[in-house]
């Protein structure tokens, strides 16, 4: 089974002075790095998507600055594979599943952010696709949310939707076990 790594927005708004910084966004990028070099030493494919705003309102990742760059941690080499993207969803409107398939790719193990949002909306689309899916889940990286006037913090938004992707839509592991098993 062909396999690639597939990082998602880890771009520097999402970092310690950024326009949308995460909890656990150095400690995440630590940790997608590892992930990230243990891919390069094996050869295989790996594939960075990035968001680059288009809706009209953004306040982060918009074209042209510095925050919608991905973070130094994991610039991508010549040989990797970056992929521009505008909605959470990495295949939507984009190459990947094309991609994917003329690579004869068939599993991800995916690193990103938020975990929330993207790496939610890209793995589930992913498995609905066909593809199976490995999540490190100290890779990822998420904020507080607010519904009804109650903040909910990042730490249970983040525990919360990997325990929701966990079994049917994904496996979801650590970076030392992916290190240590694989």
């Amino acid at each position: 089974m062909n396999s690639a790594l597939l990082i998602i927005d880890i771009q520097n708004d999402y970092f310690e002075n950024g326009a949308m910084t995460l909890e656990g966004a150095d400690q995440a990028g630590q940790h997608a790095r590892l992930v990230l070099e243990k891919f390069r030493a094996e050869h295989k494919p790996v594939i960075f998507m990035q968001h680059i705003a288009t809706r009209t309102g953004s306040t982060f990742f918009l074209p042209g600055t510095r925050g919608v760059e991905i973070h130094p941690l994991l610039h991508p080499t010549d040989h990797e594979k970056v992929i521009v993207k505008h909605y959470p969803n990495s295949f939507k409107d984009t190459i990947l599943r094309q991609y994917l398939t003329g690579n004869s790719i068939s599993a991800l193990t995916i690193c990103g952010m938020m975990t929330h949002m993207c790496v939610d909306a890209t793995v589930r689309a992913a498995r609905d696709f066909g593809f199976r899916c490995r999540v490190i889940g100290d890779a990822c990286a998420t904020r507080d949310l607010e519904i009804n006037g109650e903040i909910i913090r990042a730490s249970c938004v983040h525990l919360s939707f990997l325990a929701a992707l966990s079994g049917y839509y994904a496996e979801v592991i650590t970076a030392n076990e992916y290190l240590k098993v694989i």
